[in-house]
């Protein structure tokens, strides 16, 4: 799979480089949170929300909206699933990542999508990317088999358990409507047949389950 970089211009329709924060704690404190070897999200970390660089992001960034940081770790090389969220996301990359990223407008009116139309950015350590609202993104990748550490920032409450019911997945596995896809708050998620999800996810990834080694 080809990987640009997410400082080609072929990005901008996806993020932006946030450059206008000192990330230099949140870096170093995102290096001591642990690495599985399969994939670990966590919303809400106090070490890393006890670094100067919450009260930053939360008024540089987000407007002084209140946020948390989490963290996305492990070893990954399979798209698996695409979710969106209704605010952007700022990944702060400890490690070399991958992102693998498709645009909300292509999802078609019954919710499907062609992965054919994700491609796949390297974040180099040391860099954070805003990935904007409009964006299809999931579980950072693997650069080499290596792990990755990732610092993931995102209003306050996104990713939680839901408080109340949702449309459920129609028996033949479409969607009835945008409700089915919400997994959790602010997290409308689309899966694939092959990416090992919940039983009830909505599978609505048509194609490859894409690897960035192949």
């Amino acid at each position: 799979m080809k990987v640009l970089s997410v400082k080609d211009a072929a990005f901008r329709k996806y993020g932006r480089i946030v450059d206008n924060v000192d990330l230099t704690a949140l870096y170093a404190a995102l290096k001591e949170t642990p690495v599985p070897e399969g994939v670990a999200y966590e919303p809400s970390v106090a070490s890393l929300e006890a670094t100067p660089c919450m009260k930053a992001l939360s008024e540089c960034t987000y407007g002084e909206m209140p946020i948390q940081i989490g963290y996305c770790n492990g070893h990954n090389v399979l798209l698996n699933a695409l979710e969106y969220h209704r605010d952007s996301e700022i990944n702060v990359a400890a490690t070399d990542a991958i992102l693998m990223l498709g645009k909300l407008e292509d999802v078609e009116p019954d919710f499907t999508y062609d992965t054919s139309k994700v491609e796949a950015f390297l974040l180099p350590a040391g860099t954070a990317v805003e990935v904007f609202a409009t964006t299809l993104h999931y579980a950072p990748c693997s650069v080499d088999g290596k792990a990755f550490q990732v610092g993931i920032v995102l209003p306050k409450g996104t990713n939680y358990p839901l408080a109340t019911a949702h449309a459920k997945v129609n028996a033949d596995g479409t969607a009835p409507n945008e409700d089915a896809l919400i997994t959790a708050t602010n997290k409308w998620l689309i899966g694939h047949a092959e990416g090992g999800l919940d039983a009830g996810s909505f599978l609505g990834l048509k194609g490859k389950n894409l690897n960035v080694t192949e």
